[in-house]
């Protein structure tokens, strides 16, 4: 086998991979927008509403002392134990 040869081989090898390539891709972007389609059309791509929680609070608006008594608690405790992790 000469160079020649082996030159048009490897140029014929080239252009067929890369047709092979560029064929899968266009057959992806083909599959994406027909899924992109088909989800749109059956409503799928709607936003979901987050749920909406409020914090209890008591007749004049605000946050009982309960709660509050609770979550400084729970950061002290938190900050503690934070503290004996790294002494």
């Amino acid at each position: 086998m000469t160079i020649l040869e082996m030159l048009q081989q490897s140029a014929i090898l080239t252009l067929l991979g890369m047709t092979i390539v560029f064929a899968f891709l266009w057959l992806m972007i083909i599959c994406v927008n027909a899924v992109g389609k088909a989800v749109h059309a059956l409503g799928l791509d709607k936003d979901v509403q987050p749920l909406k929680t409020e914090t209890p609070k008591n007749a004049n608006g605000a946050v009982s002392p309960e709660i509050t008594a609770a979550i400084t608690a729970a950061v002290l405790e938190y900050r503690k134990k934070e503290q004996d992790y790294y002494e």
